[in-house]
């Protein structure tokens, strides 16, 4: 069966109306061709789509079907017709991107590439807990999300963006400094120094720690990586972080990293959306960039 775009917003002119003759004058089309283009709709499919009444017309099964599809093919031909008007015009695109605090250390040299490469597109990024990001792009607040995969995406599609390992971060005179690696178990009679409670990291800590059986000793709280990294540097307590910070501030900090041998210390950081197909043509370009490993030839 092969219906074209006249059939399908004839379709739904009618659907909407209840009534064939409305449905064809809202179509700017004559009754009589409005008629043959709908029965030969029917034939096509081998089924009937409306039901005719003496009070007018009501889709069946079949054709409430086809309205939802209809929807779908002539929502995307606007959407391709407004991305292609946005170029063609030289007008700018702009994107919502929420991020959770692990993927913040990866995405600068990232979003300075990609900005490069499309100067008529701007972004709006904001830093959200992994949860806070997922509700955020959920409910439409957020074109595109990068959350951790400790947290429940729902029935947002995924794609994998970076993994994010945590290690333990140890002053240079510690015990633990020489060693390859620890188990969580083994340090969680040492104080430590993190997040404020509500963070996902946080809570991820805390929920491990009490699957151990015991309590997190957190004596400090401070909301950046480099300052539990300068915490933990003065000997105030231990501290677990992104192997990413951790490098980072490692060279003028004298603290010791350690790897943690348990599995969950390894996370997968996620580009999150509603539908990436249905994403704006710049919105698409940000989820290339944002997923390829060569974004110039993924382009």
């Amino acid at each position: 069966m092969r219906f074209d775009l006249v059939d399908l917003r004839l379709f739904l002119h009618v659907v909407d109306a209840e009534s064939i003759t409305q449905g064809a004058e809202k179509a700017g089309m004559a009754l009589p061709s409005a008629s043959a283009r709908i029965r030969g709709m029917e034939e096509a499919s081998g089924v009937l789509l409306l039901d005719r009444g003496p009070r007018g017309v009501r889709a069946t099964g079949a054709g409430e079907a086809l309205v939802h599809h209809a929807r779908i093919v002539l929502g995307q031909m606007e959407q391709m017709r407004g991305d292609l008007q946005l170029y063609a015009r030289g007008l700018r695109g702009r994107v919502t991107l929420f991020s959770g605090r692990a993927a913040m250390a990866h995405l600068p040299e990232i979003l300075r590439g990609f900005l490069a490469d499309h100067p008529t597109i701007d972004i709006d990024l904001e830093e959200r807990q992994s949860v806070d990001v997922i509700a955020a792009v959920a409910g439409a607040h957020a074109d595109i999300g990068i959350a951790a995969d400790t947290a429940d995406t729902g029935t947002l599609e995924t794609w994998p963006f970076e993994t994010d390992r945590l290690v333990l971060v140890v002053p240079g005179d510690h015990r633990f400094a020489e060693r390859g690696s620890v188990r969580f178990s083994e340090v969680l009679d040492e104080p430590f120094v993190g997040l404020p409670a509500e963070s996902a990291l946080q809570g991820h800590l805390a929920s491990h720690a009490a699957r151990e059986g015991k309590p997190f000793k957190l004596r400090v709280r401070l909301d950046s990586f480099e300052d539990i990294c300068a915490m933990t540097s003065s000997g105030i307590g231990l501290s677990i972080v992104p192997e990413v910070y951790a490098l980072r501030y490692q060279a003028e900090m004298a603290f010791k990293t350690v790897a943690l041998s348990d599995g969950w210390a390894l996370r997968h950081l996620l580009v999150c959306a509603r539908s990436f197909s249905a994403l704006p043509v710049h919105a698409r370009d940000l989820v290339r960039y944002l997923t390829s490993k060569d974004p110039k030839l993924d382009c």
